[in-house]
């Protein structure tokens, strides 16, 4: 499919596949708009939706906006153009974290092309997994997927799988038992009509009823009505998706590398979920590092496995960004045009 005209419903698909992406407690932290002069779609930093305790230095929020350009390059691609990103293109101007420039080429289309109809179907799954192992050439998609993206994918074995989730286990409580962090993660709990951004009230659950998945428990342990508890996976496939740097950049790039290892995983019918509770306390990110290595920046936990079909959180409306001749405009503030959704 060669699409050379950016007309609006070209842009509305290249943003409805961005605000696809998986962002930290749903916050969709990011803006989008449409340079003309360039052909770019650039991505802003919305920092009116970061986590102040939870991600203080914005990583997190740099993830998110990582794997929303993923999906940015993989739209564009499915529409005939060749992806160009830059990762922090101006540095007068911090809050411009990248731009994809959308260029007309005869080269062979970009691998990731065949990603697209994964964008729609990978949600975030909070239900326990069949325990079915997903096989070795599946892992192997999934690892040279973080790779091309510049990021390294850690498949742990049985006993290093306990630790990466002890070390989860204990940041998770330690999240329980800080009522600043508690009431931060909670108040992006969205109950039934609260609007497109935090966790729905009704995927906050289940826990594991034998406590050794460290799901996070987005309500701080406050009863919820009809909140159940479920057996999970016994033996669990994590993964940790690691980088050598640990700068803004490091972080986008990062992000890029998660989505596409999610899409891939998505496409083989793979379930999948993020453990980030480790990655907020800089003494439990130093533990979840991988044994041996010397330069080894923890990013994200991610559990994989087979599983229902998990329901979607919900995303704020997409409607064309605005466009300008000149240098990028970014799209309305107002949350309901132009941008996120996760």
């Amino acid at each position: 499919m060669q699409t050379k005209e950016i007309d609006a419903t070209a842009l509305e698909t290249l943003l409805a596949a961005a605000v696809a992406a998986p962002s930290i407690h749903n916050t969709q932290p990011w803006r989008f708009g449409f340079d003309l002069g360039t052909r770019a779609v650039t991505v802003h930093a919305d920092r009116s939706r970061a986590l102040a305790l939870a991600d203080p230095h914005g990583r997190a929020l740099c993830l998110s906006a990582g794997s929303a350009v993923l999906n940015l390059r993989v739209a564009a691609a499915h529409l005939g153009w060749q992806p160009v990103p830059h990762l922090l293109p101006d540095p007068r101007d911090p809050e411009l974290l990248a731009t994809v420039q959308l260029t007309v080429t005869t080269d062979p289309p970009p691998a990731h092309r065949a990603l697209y109809p994964a964008v729609a179907r990978r949600h975030s799954s909070r239900m326990p997994f069949t325990g079915r192992p997903v096989p070795e050439p599946v892992v192997a998609d999934m690892t040279a997927a973080a790779r091309a993206e510049g990021a390294h994918l850690y498949v742990p074995d049985i006993l290093q799988t306990r630790r990466l989730l002890r070390v989860t286990s204990a940041a998770e409580l330690r999240n329980a038992t800080d009522e600043a962090r508690t009431a931060e993660t909670r108040a992006w709990v969205a109950p039934p009509g609260a609007g497109p951004y935090g966790i729905p009230l009704t995927a906050t659950h289940p826990l594991d009823a034998a406590g050794r998945m460290p799901m996070r428990d987005f309500t701080g342990r406050v009863p919820v009505p009809g909140r159940s508890r479920m057996r999970f996976e016994r033996h669990a496939q994590v993964a940790l998706l690691w980088t050598v740097g640990d700068r803004p950049r490091d972080w986008l790039a990062a992000g890029q590398a998660l989505e596409r290892a999610l899409l891939v995983a998505t496409a083989h019918g793979v379930r999948t979920s993020l453990l980030h509770q480790a990655m907020e306390w800089p003494d439990l990110r130093e533990a979840m590092r991988v044994p041996g290595t010397r330069w080894c920046r923890p990013q994200v936990l991610i559990r994989f496995g087979y599983g229902p079909e998990a329901k979607g959180t919900p995303r704020a409306a997409v409607h064309p960004a605005g466009r300008t001749a000149g240098a990028a405009r970014r799209s309305d503030p107002d949350p309901g045009t132009a941008g996120p959704r996760r």
